[in-house]
């Protein structure tokens, strides 16, 4: 039988965590709600990766490449916020994912960002906006934590373009599925 490897320390039983340069602190500080959020928001791009792999959609493996090369980048930006130590973020990350969002949109029929947009259309696409909207909570929580604690500049403009390619991707889905978006009307 192998052996168990127990992920259990209890040293969190107290209300305290640690982050990687070992600074204790309570388990409700803005920065573990920083780190909550940017977990988050990788599970849902998570859920996302799974609902791309049951179903036939155009570009399928190069979208689930994207988006898991997003869940990598999420990690080292978690890393960067709980302060581990020799950790950097390239730009070229960042301008990575601007292209990726160029790329889709430039498939897609042109003014199809005139208008509001209802969240979901197809499956998929639902699950998009609900983690293109985690994205949004996990950016306006990165600004809250700044105004406290030094956060670099990548960070935030990162989970920004994430939101950003996100949104193009829910249309790009729902595109690739034939959904008529329903458009947003005063009227």
């Amino acid at each position: 039988m192998a052996k168990v490897t127990s992920i259990t320390t209890k040293k969190g039983d107290a209300g305290e965590s640690y982050l990687a340069d070992g600074k204790k602190l309570p388990k409700d500080n803005l920065v573990f709600e920083v780190l909550g959020n940017i977990d988050e928001l990788n599970s849902h791009i998570g859920m996302v990766v799974a609902q791309l792999r049951a179903t036939v959609v155009v570009q399928k493996e190069l979208l689930i490449e994207q988006l898991e090369e997003a869940q990598s980048n999420l990690y080292l930006l978690s890393g960067m916020v709980a302060d581990a130590p020799k950790l950097s973020f390239p730009k070229s990350k960042l301008d990575k994912i601007e292209k990726n969002a160029d790329a889709l949109q430039q498939q897609m029929a042109e003014g199809w960002t005139t208008k509001f947009l209802y969240p979901g259309g197809s499956v998929i696409g639902a699950y998009v906006d609900i983690t293109r909207s985690v994205c949004r909570r996990c950016e306006r929580v990165i600004v809250a934590y700044s105004r406290e604690q030094a956060v670099k500049p990548i960070v935030l403009q990162y989970v920004n373009r994430l939101s950003d390619y996100l949104f193009i991707l829910r249309c790009f889905v729902n595109l690739q599925f034939g959904v008529r978006e329903k458009q947003f009307s005063k009227g």
